[in-house]
């Protein structure tokens, strides 16, 4: 399998793939390995996870430059990507202790009922290339911690990256059979959800995750899926700096190219602030630096997959057959890499594609709403529900129109941003289950029910 960089084409490297044979060597030997794992203290686990931690501070620029080199982002946000890994393990090594330990339901007249958490065994972690630190630490970290050995299946797009994961983890004590990475796309993750594993989660697309689910159905295995959003934000008449409202949703539309499950893909604004917000925003996406990566203050870099070059022109034309206005960009960059401009599209309607399917590039369609009342109508529309955005000068307004909204995170005020300490969780084609907070911590173990009659 060829690893290839995005914004010059060139081959990084060629890595072999694993094979049904291989994977289920290493299936049996992480069954083995988690046994002995569990047995260590939460102490101990937490002691090689710690370390883990600070490889990742002590080795950032080297692991910056893999990731940038394959998937293709800027490296300053290759670094923010570690910086915000490395905060969300923070997190969970401060509160595990409290979120796993035994709970006591009753102490008395002789009855003590408690509730203890087990580890579900060995999980299979297929992730994504987006954010693969980011996405991975939602999943792997816990489950180790938890107790349990983790079958960790890089994107095909970011295998070196699960190369450096691997490798840190080894470095820092964990035990060679309770870490073991499955290398290779599509056959790979079909050969793992052939196999029996005490869980699966999955992050990547609504058509993937749906086809997992399907298939492990039948296994009678938890199964979480983070899939896609065309997450909705919506800008208000009463919003005190349009200006700077206009900077921090381009920002979240637009930041690692767009390429984010909870990237703003869908922008409806009030008709008093139209104009001037239409103004701001196009000002500032045409400020940005476009150009290889690894330059300094580049703030567009390539797309991490060539076949989405094809989706977003399909969503251009779609969108100016149907009327739609373009202010910036609308087309590839050619020449070596895979550049798509920011594009910025106006006069749009809920019809459109480019307000239906997710994107997952640097494009984004911007609609001209009278009130509040028509903004929530069609920040509704849509199949998927991870995320949904209001600026405005008043919280109550904002959480009125959040709260009719079906999605698992609401933002007053901001937007595209995830918090270690709260619940990561998508409704209807935006995924199943939750990682981060405390249900991300418990989502990896099974809740044992004690009953002690003295």
């Amino acid at each position: 399998m060829n690893i290839v960089n995005p914004a010059t084409e060139e081959i990084i490297t060629t890595v072999k793939e694993d094979d049904s044979k291989s994977l289920s060597h290493k299936r049996n030997l992480l069954k083995m390995g988690q046994k002995n794992w569990a047995a260590k203290t939460l102490q101990e686990r937490k002691a090689v996870i710690a370390k883990f931690y600070e490889l990742l501070e002590a080795e950032k620029e080297q692991l910056a430059a893999v990731l940038t080199s394959e998937v293709g982002k800027p490296l300053q946000q290759s670094r923010n990507e570690i910086n915000g890994a490395r905060n969300r393990i923070s997190w969970m090594l401060d509160h595990v202790e409290q979120y796993l330990a035994d709970e006591q339901v009753t102490d008395a007249d002789g009855l003590k009922e408690q509730i203890s958490y087990e580890p579900l065994g060995v999980i299979c972690n297929i992730s994504a290339w987006n954010y693969p630190y980011l996405v991975g630490v939602n999943v792997f970290i816990p489950a180790l911690l938890a107790g349990n050995a983790v079958m960790y299946k890089p994107s095909e797009y970011a295998t070196l990256t699960g190369q450096e994961i691997d490798r840190l983890l080894k470095q820092a004590g964990l035990p060679e059979d309770v870490f073991k990475m499955a290398t290779g796309g599509k056959e790979t993750g079909e050969h793992l959800l052939d196999m029996n594993f005490d869980g699966y989660f999955f992050t990547g697309s609504y058509k993937t995750g749906k086809h997992i689910y399907e298939r492990v159905a039948p296994k009678m295995v938890p199964c979480q899926l983070e899939l896609g959003g065309k997450d909705p934000l919506y800008v208000a008449d009463d919003v005190k700096d349009i200006t700077a409202v206009a900077a921090a949703t381009a920002d979240g539309a637009f930041y690692n190219n767009g390429q984010s499950c909870c990237a703003v893909e869908r922008i409806y604004v009030h008709e008093k602030v139209y104009d001037d917000y239409i103004a701001a925003f196009v000002n500032e996406v045409k400020s940005w630096k476009m150009g290889p990566p690894t330059q300094d203050g580049v703030y567009i870099g390539a797309l991490t997959r060539k076949e989405q070059l094809d989706v977003l022109e399909r969503q251009v034309k779609d969108a100016q057959q149907n009327g739609a206005l373009l202010l910036a960009g609308g087309k590839r960059i050619e020449g070596q890499g895979y550049y798509f401009e920011p594009t910025v599209l106006t006069n749009v309607t809920n019809h459109m594609k480019v307000m239906q399917e997710e994107s997952f590039g640097p494009i984004i369609g911007i609609m001209k709403v009278n009130d509040d009342a028509e903004a929530t109508y069609l920040m509704q529309d849509t199949a998927y529900g991870l995320t949904a955005s209001v600026y405005s000068a008043s919280m109550d307004r904002a959480k009125q129109i959040l709260k009719q909204i079906d999605s698992g995170t609401g933002y007053w005020n901001c937007c595209d941003r995830v918090s270690a300490g709260l619940p990561w969780s998508g409704r209807r084609h935006s995924g199943v289950g939750s990682t981060l907070s405390h249900q991300g911590l418990r989502a990896f173990t099974k809740p044992k029910a004690w009953h002690l009659k003295s």
